[in-house]
């Protein structure tokens, strides 16, 4: 098979891309420059939804390239304005209200309500709220009940994803098996992944170098295996700029 890209990168994007307080991707100019000039892919891969991923796709001019969206819990390809059903949402719901209370989901909260957890916008936290393949939250118990919730979310076939912010519940596609449908698809010569939670680990595993974003405030990730561990790149800078040290790093010349 013909290779395609010299380069395609999967990026995380609240506390890595983008800025955790501001979602600002100013700092990571000088690394989303450097891509452009090697010509370069750059995929978001996030726990937006697609009513999210579509204006930031545009405004980071990516059209041309898929975003993984939902913690990979489903993709959004170029072209595709977002998904043409509500996808497993309707089920996921169903089975949280049959679930150990103190899980409070974004179909419990209001617009205004994850606006206020979040720092978005009205507008952009009803974007937030447009489901369809997973259901982020916040865990309001104690950590003997959040145990007891994750058994019997798990017996129902649901999985629970520790992200930077929320704790989400989808059928358990990750943003890892999102990444090889499109390197599969785009078939790059060299894989690049960056996230700052644990739920990026998969991803960043994944991929030929991995990432690691500084996050003084976000969970800790797992130990690493010796073998994983020198594929991996630890960064110094929190965030965008973390980011962009990273890209500039391993795309320097040798």
């Amino acid at each position: 098979m013909t290779r395609g890209l010299p380069l395609l990168v999967f990026s995380d994007l609240d506390g890595t891309l983008l800025d955790h307080q501001s979602y600002s991707w100013r700092a990571a100019r000088p690394g989303l420059d450097r891509l452009k000039e090697l010509g370069a892919g750059l995929v978001l891969a996030s726990s937006k939804t697609a009513a999210e991923m579509v204006g930031l796709r545009r405004n980071l001019g990516l059209e041309h390239f898929p975003a993984i969206v939902e913690n990979g819990a489903g993709l959004l390809w170029p072209g595709q304005p977002g998904p043409a059903d509500a996808g497993d949402y309707p089920r996921i719901r169903k089975i949280v209200t049959q679930l150990p209370p103190g899980f409070i989901g974004f179909a419990d909260m209001s617009n205004r309500e994850v606006a206020d957890i979040t720092g978005l916008s009205l507008g952009a936290s009803r974007n937030a709220r447009d489901r369809r393949f997973s259901e982020p939250g916040v865990w309001t118990g104690t950590p003997e009940a959040l145990r007891a919730f994750l058994d019997a979310a798990a017996r129902h076939g649901l999985h629970a994803r520790q992200g930077g912010r929320f704790l989400t519940l989808s059928f358990g596609k990750t943003k890892a098996d999102a990444m090889a449908e499109i390197t599969k698809q785009l078939n790059p010569v060299r894989t690049i992944a960056l996230g700052d939670a644990p739920n990026d680990l998969e991803m960043i595993l994944a991929a030929d170098t991995g990432v690691i974003i500084a996050n003084r405030h976000g969970a800790p990730f797992p130990a690493l295996r010796p073998e994983d561990e020198h594929r991996i790149m630890r960064t110094i800078l929190e965030g965008p700029k973390g980011w962009s040290e990273a890209i500039l790093t391993l795309t320097a010349e040798p």
